[in-house]
Formats: structure tokens, sequence, C-alpha cells
């Protein structure tokens, strides 16, 4: 049995109890030309999609966002108004929590699967600083965990010189990659790593509903 379907068996139907989940909806979706939080997928939200399939997982769910929304359920943070990006949401989270991991996504990741969150979850432990999905040989961080003792390291980042990105973060961390090799028992498709940028994505998504 691989690795992957073994942790499967064993996290299946678990809660992740000393972690929080962030939901990043700060970004500026330039290319989408509005807010991918809000965009109806089928009878929801991106946003809602999102929360859904994560509230099963974790007791705290937040969401990072650049300003208040008013018809928003869950717990806000706003991203300070010196930094923006994926970088930013995860400091501002990190400020906000009590547990030692998070667990970031995108929200323009609607089709993310508790099986394959459970699955990384699994990988865990003190010797790492992130653990993050590979998946065609690329890095994936923005649905990846990581320890919140890094915040000082993620502040530094924003404040330095340097480029100001979860990739440069990670070139910094003890970081466990996991093969897509190891996630298909979880998510054979890996449809958790479809991210909606564009109007065309968005289209094929709703065709695939």
């Amino acid at each position: 049995m691989g690795e992957g379907k073994r942790m499967l068996t064993e996290v299946i139907n678990s809660t992740i109890p000393d972690c929080t989940a962030l939901i990043l909806a700060g970004g500026e979706s330039r290319r989408m030309g509005q807010d991918k939080a809000q965009l109806l997928l089928g009878e929801y939200t991106l946003l809602q999609h999102v929360t859904s399939s994560l509230q099963p997982l974790f007791v705290d769910v937040m969401v990072s966002v650049r300003q208040m929304w008013s018809d928003c359920a869950l717990p806000q943070i706003c991203d300070d108004t010196v930094h923006a990006g994926p970088l930013a949401g995860l400091l501002a989270g990190m400020t906000q929590t009590q547990t030692p991991w998070l667990f970031v996504v995108a929200c323009d990741m609607p089709f993310i699967s508790p099986s394959l969150v459970q699955v990384l979850s699994a990988y865990r432990d003190e010797k790492w600083d992130a653990i993050v999905p590979v998946v065609d040989g690329h890095p994936q961080p923005l649905a990846a965990f990581y320890a919140t003792r890094l915040i000082a390291k993620v502040r530094a980042n924003l404040n330095g010189s340097g480029k100001h990105s979860l990739r440069a973060l990670l070139d910094q961390c003890a970081v466990c990659y996991v093969q897509a090799s190891e996630l298909r028992a979880a998510d054979p498709a890996l449809h958790s790593f479809f991210d909606l940028d564009t109007p065309q994505d968005l289209a094929l998504a709703i065709g695939n509903l």
C-alpha cells in the first residue's frame, strides 16, 4: 500500500484540532476582472465552496480580506495597508490564531478535497516548517500547511528588500514536499489544485459541475 493510501485510511473522517484554516481572499483578481471570492459556481460562491470543504475539518476557519465584507459569516482578518499578496495574508492569519499550524488555501480553489487536506496534515512534524504539495513538478504553496512559529520569518520577509512571496519564504524553511503520487489516493484527478484565474477557467469549472 502506498504511503498516501495508508495515510488516507488512517485519517479519513478525522478532524485536525491543532490547526486553523485560513482562506486567502484578498487578491485583486485582475485577470478575472471581479472579486473571485464572490463569483458563483453553480448555486454557491467560490468562497462558500472552499468553506464547506474546510469546516468539517477545522474548528476555526478564517478568511483574509483586503477590506471587511458585511455579508461574510466567517471571522475576517484584514491584510495590513502596507503589504499585499498571499504572504501578507499568511502574516495576518498567524497574528490571529493560537494554534501551532495554519492550513492556507486560496479562495479560487473550489474543488479542494477534504481527504487530500487530511493526507497532507498527516505529514506534519516538528522538524518541518511547512507541508507543501507538488503537482507536475510545481510546488503548490496556496494549498499548504504552515507552522505558526514562522511568524517572525514571515514578517522579516515582508519587511525585507527581497521577493515578498510564499515561495521565497519556503526557500528559507524546512519544507516537506509531498508528491502528487502520494495524494492521488485522496484526489485521483488532483482537482483540488484547479484554480480559477480567468473567466475561461470559471466557464470550464461550470461545465464540469
